[in-house]
This record gives structure tokens, sequence and C-alpha cells, in this order.
């Protein structure tokens, strides 16, 4: 896999030039249409994580490709990637058309958090196929998005600010949120949060060696709590143990990094904490019922 894609390499890949804006500014954001980018048409965006949020009206056929799933956009879609799920669309069909928005978290200061939204979320799915009717809707708002973006009101920042949590509420109403659980505290929430951004902090690996959380014990240390109290927190929260959602988590970054890298088998075992090539594979045939070289191949 690249390493994470920065602003800078977005603004050089697709328009040959930083803006000013990117260097000038507390946070960041920006809106186009697809017809801005170089040679008026969507290259293939390589897999990778990005270092900001992006939310896309993406219309025409396409291939998603994110964490480990592929999603097939037949017609059109809402497209909201975050920096912490790697991503990348294939284009389809010839005919390619859309808007775009990029944004940094620091850009709403106290306005809000876009990653309170639960298509922002690391287990969410961050496609939302739309109808005709939908698509007009959204195609009218990245509009005037863009029109008021390259207007010189002095408080055209608050209107973006606004125009994107707007984006984000019509989401959610378009793909309400499934309730984890009806019953749980908000201190069992608190913790599940606060062991999830834990979790999701130590990837993409590194190659240097295994990432230094793997056990249930290994957070709760660093949470400060006991590790009885971090896995009732979680039970009650997504009804799942510690250490199955550490699993789980290190299976699905298995899985990209055997579809999108061309590292050694042996190389992703030991990155992702494995001390034996055997234990590794014991592991993922455990949860897949292949090897990791036949799911490669596959």
């Amino acid at each position: 896999m690249n390493n994470i894609e920065t602003l800078e390499d977005f603004y050089t890949e697709r328009f040959k030039a930083i803006p000013k804006i990117l260097q000038n500014e507390i946070g960041h954001f920006n809106v186009f249409g697809f017809n801005d980018l170089l040679g008026c048409s969507i290259k293939p965006i390589p897999y990778s994580r990005r270092g900001y949020f992006k939310i896309s009206l993406i219309q025409g056929v396409n291939k998603v490709h994110f964490s480990d799933k592929t999603i097939e956009i037949k017609k059109q879609a809402l497209l909201f990637a975050n920096p912490q799920v790697p991503y990348n669309w294939e284009q389809i069909g010839n005919e390619q058309n859309g808007f775009s928005c990029v944004f940094t978290e620091r850009f709403f200061h106290h306005f809000g958090n876009p990653k309170d939204y639960s298509v922002f979320q690391p287990e969410s799915l961050p496609i939302i196929e739309l109808t005709d009717i939908q698509a007009r809707r959204v195609k009218k708002l990245f509009a005037e998005m863009l029109t008021e973006w390259t207007s010189e009101h002095p408080h055209k920042y608050d209107k973006m600010r606004i125009m994107v949590f707007e984006l984000l509420y019509n989401a959610e109403k378009l793909q309400p949120i499934k309730p984890i659980s009806q019953f749980y505290n908000n201190a069992s929430q608190k913790i599940t949060t606060q062991f999830l951004e834990l979790l999701e902090r130590q990837f993409p690996v590194e190659d240097v060696g295994p990432f230094p959380l793997r056990s249930a014990s290994d957070f709760a240390e660093k949470l400060s709590i006991h590790v009885n109290h971090l896995n009732k927190a979680l039970q009650e929260v997504l009804h799942k143990s510690t250490s199955v959602i550490i699993q789980e988590r290190i299976l699905v970054e298995a899985k990209i990094l055997l579809k999108h890298t061309k590292k050694d088998v042996s190389e992703i075992a030991f990155a992702l904490g494995f001390k034996e090539n055997t234990h590794f594979n014991n592991f993922f045939k455990k949860y897949t019922g292949i090897t990791p070289r036949q799911f490669r191949v596959d």
C-alpha cells in the first residue's frame, strides 16, 4: 500500500499545483467539479489512506474498493472517505460526472466534528447509492457550494461548514444509523470510543515491526482501566469481547495488505504481530477458510 496521501499529494496529482489557501488557512476546505480535474476526466485513484476527509457525488458506473470490501456503483452514489479507511475507485463506464469537497478536521474548529456522523465511522458503509431525485438534490447542493466558495463573501467559510453538515445530515437520513444498543451507559460508550480510536490509530502498520497494542490487557493498560472493565464496556456497546474486536480488525488489515500490496506474506505476518508465519496462516484460515496465499490469488 502507498503511504498516506496528503493534501499536497492530492493537489499535485490532480491539479499540478498546490493552492495558496493550503498554506494560509488554519485547516483546509475546497470544492470542485470533476470537470475541473486535469484532462476533464477521472484518473484511477491509487489504493491508500488519505490525510483528509472527502465527500464525493459520483455519477457513472464505478467500483469502489474500501477497507477489504468492493462495492459497485451502478449509476450514482455519495462516497464518504475518511483518513482511517483506505480506498480507491475504479472507473468502469466512460461517462463520469460529479463533485467533491475535501477538508480537514481542523477546518471546523468549534463548529462541530464530522467524525461524529455515522458515515465517517470506521465500521460504517461509506457508499450511499442515490435515486435520480436524490442525486439531483445533492448535485444542487454541491453546485451551490461551488458558487458560494468562489464568491468573495467574508463569511463563506461558515457557509461551507454548514453545507458540509447538511450533506452529512441528509446522508444519515438516507442511511439511518443502526442502534448499537439502547441500554449502554455514557461511561461504556466513552470507553468504547477511546478503545476504537486507539485501535484504528495503529493502522496502517509499519514495516519496522509489529504494532504495540495487540491484547486486551495492552489496551486496558493504555486506557488506565482494568481489563474486565474494558471487556464489560465493549460487550455492552458492541456485543463483542475485546479480543474478538482486535482479531477482526487485524484480519481486515491482513486482507488489505494481501490484496493491495506486494509485501511477502511473511512480512505481513511480522507487521501484524505474528512471531511465526505458521501462526498467521492458522489465524487467517480460521476466520476465512483459506490461506493468505490462496486469498491473494483468488
